[in-house]
């Protein structure tokens, strides 16, 4: 079943625009969330056909990037890309990291959603932006999603401490075939989880640097998973 996708929600008392989908009861408080993210250059309202396969149990919010990069294009942060691989600008996407953490914080006194069972996903930068927020702020969360994404360097300094990311779990996905960002930092991603003690489950595709079917089914089986353990 489709569930209505409400318009943009945005102003001063939010940290981040964004559009909400109820769950298919249509009932807020309590509700279990997932929070989607968009990657560079893209945005919130590319993410429906991915939002309305989420179960019906979830309300479902697709956040919008904070940086307008052109017409209906936004970004977490600018980043550009040469033989030693991708270079970001650290301060902005810190920025970003600190609006979705306002954001997430906010959902419960907003929306009623039950603050114990928060989900954050998202593709390329968006699970970068995902990634970032879930291992420094890992109470914030039930779990994350990194699909197409790495976890930057630059947020070592802040990583919680191990007994904290016991709390968390996580869905890491990418494309073998990626160009963009190769296979090699989902790897180290996955290494870097499994040393850090968090639970998760790891996934390769014969796929380019893309959210397939075959990953957004993964995801979304996952996430139902997780969410029925968490009630």
């Amino acid at each position: 079943m489709k569930h209505t996708l409400q318009h943009l929600v945005s102003g001063p008392d939010w940290p981040l625009a964004h559009r909400l989908r109820a769950p298919g009861n249509g009932v807020l408080d309590g509700a279990p969330c997932v929070i989607l993210l968009h990657g560079v250059g893209s945005n919130e309202v590319n993410l429906l056909a991915w939002a309305q396969e989420q179960d019906p149990s979830l309300a479902v919010i697709l956040v919008r990037a904070p940086l307008v990069l052109g017409p209906d294009a936004y970004g977490w942060f600018h980043v550009t890309f040469g033989a030693a691989g991708p270079v970001i600008n650290a301060g902005q996407a810190e920025v970003s990291r600190l609006a979705l953490l306002d954001f997430i914080r906010g959902l419960p006194a907003a929306y009623g959603i039950d603050a114990e069972r928060i989900w954050l996903a998202g593709f390329s930068q968006g699970g970068i932006l995902s990634a970032s927020v879930g291992l420094t702020q890992p109470g914030l969360l039930a779990g994350f999603g990194l699909l197409s994404g790495r976890i930057l360097p630059e947020i070592d300094p802040a990583i919680a401490a191990p007994e904290a990311l016991r709390t968390v779990s996580a869905f890491v996905s990418h494309g073998v075939q990626d160009s963009k960002l190769p296979i090699d930092f989902a790897r180290k991603s996955h290494q870097l989880l499994t040393d850090k003690g968090v639970l998760h489950v790891y996934r390769e595709y014969d796929a380019v640097h893309e959210l397939n079917p075959a990953m957004r089914r993964d995801f979304g089986a996952w996430l139902a998973g997780a969410a029925a353990r968490k009630p």
